[in-house]
């Protein structure tokens, strides 16, 4: 008697259920749109702001000479006497503007003070640079020197990481790099009783050489 009443009840609630109206239902997630709204003031501004509120030393250069001459006047500021550059490019454009580097690995670990280094695209929404393996630095040059100093142009800026991904997907294609990393800053930590220590697991410095190669009206 008492297990008849039992399911009696049950589906008396079952179909109590039924008869009431569906609950509402949320809308799909929008999976297409981004969750950040794009930049409303030009890019290289907000790039900056977030760069140096990332804790970078950031430089602007005019043109291609500007940046030989702030590089070279930065270099005896800092009395940086080791700069390691390993890309081809950088250093056949500093050799033609008379500015020293050391391109042998010999020394390396001990006389690694600085190095120079491309980089694949800047992220404006997170003031982040995004670099890879596929240069001739490698992992090293963007990883062990005290200060890793990068040069890249206006028209490497894009707004979201996506976006800077996508540039190193239709870059490579096939070939994609083993290691595509974001560069928010200097290396920091708080593990240590919450004290925040720069250069724990890389450079102490991060600095950024901007060359504007965009046409302005």
């Amino acid at each position: 008697m008492y297990e008849a009443k039992s399911k009696e009840i049950v589906l008396r609630r079952v179909r109590e259920a039924l008869a009431k109206s569906a609950p509402f239902l949320p809308p799909t997630p929008d999976f297409v749109n981004s969750v950040h709204p794009a930049p409303v003031d030009d890019m290289s501004v907000v790039f900056v702001q977030n760069f140096i509120n990332n804790s970078g030393t950031f430089f602007y250069c005019e043109s291609e000479e500007d940046f030989f001459d702030q590089l070279f006047a930065f270099k005896r500021e800092q009395n940086l006497q080791h700069l390691f550059v390993w890309e081809p490019n950088l250093q056949h454009i500093l050799y033609h503007a008379g500015i020293d580097y050391t391109e042998s690995e010999d020394g390396f670990i001990n006389q690694a003070e600085a190095s120079l280094t491309g980089c694949e695209a800047l992220i404006t929404r997170t003031g982040s640079i995004l670099i890879s393996s596929a240069n001739a630095g490698g992992r090293r040059l963007s990883i062990y020197p005290a200060m890793h100093i990068v040069v890249a142009k206006a028209s490497q800026l894009v707004p979201d990481i996506k976006d800077g991904l996508q540039l190193v997907r239709d870059k490579y294609k096939q070939q994609f790099p083993s290691m595509v990393s974001l560069v928010s800053g200097p290396s920091r930590t708080a593990d240590i009783e919450k004290t925040l220590v720069m250069g724990a697991h890389g450079p102490k410095q991060l600095v950024l050489f901007l060359i504007d190669d965009l046409p302005h009206s």
